[in-house]
């Protein structure tokens, strides 16, 4: 037989290798996939998922999105709420 002609770039297999431990990490812990994201330090999933690679615990998007959906609210009284009266006088 032949030789192999293809040999994969190390960075490049790097590169796939991270893509596919970003998409496991959003479907696990309820973070929106982009791929554009990934290396990306500025948007919110890839600095959590930099986070678990730290071995810290990121937050779960899940549990967050369940007490949003179930109708959780902070809990205001009423009565620690004051009106408006305009600006303060000087």
């Amino acid at each position: 037989m032949g030789r192999t002609l293809f040999k994969p770039n190390p960075r490049s297999r790097q590169v796939w290798e991270d893509l596919d431990k970003y998409l496991n990490f959003c479907v696990d812990y309820g973070y929106r996939y982009d791929p554009a994201d990934l290396y990306n330090n500025r948007s919110y999933p890839f600095q959590q998922f930099r986070k678990l690679e730290a071995g810290k615990e990121p937050k779960d998007m899940w549990s967050e999105d369940a007490r949003r959906f179930a109708g959780w609210r902070p809990d205001f009284k009423r009565e620690d709420r004051r009106p408006y009266r305009g600006p303060r006088p000087e």
